[in-house]
């Protein structure tokens, strides 16, 4: 399973238990960019949220707050395949030093 689609299941999941596994699936995106680092942050605190409404049996707040964590995971999964697409091939650029 993509690491991304088993982010979404632990969205529809959504317990205590998942924060940590939600991380630990996350770090490998960590130190990228300072922008996929917000996004990840962004993501968790959202993610987190939504397991305190769901724990606490807050039913009218699930619904906004699960669609929230959605968007915000949509958005970092678009970021890193972004990223990953425009990783440069080594040695393609020129350096400066090259044309003297």
């Amino acid at each position: 399973m993509d690491c991304f689609q088993r982010l979404e299941a632990l969205v529809d999941s959504a317990g205590v238990d998942d924060i940590e596994e939600a991380t630990a699936l996350l770090r490998r995106f960590k130190g990228r960019s300072r922008e996929v680092a917000a996004a990840i942050d962004e993501f968790m605190l959202d993610f987190m949220t939504l397991v305190f409404v769901v724990e606490s049996g807050e039913e009218g707040f699930e619904k906004p707050v699960r669609k929230l964590a959605r968007t915000r995971l949509s958005k970092l999964e678009r970021m890193v395949t972004v990223m990953a697409e425009e990783k440069p091939a080594s040695g393609a650029g020129l350096s400066l030093q090259d044309g003297g």
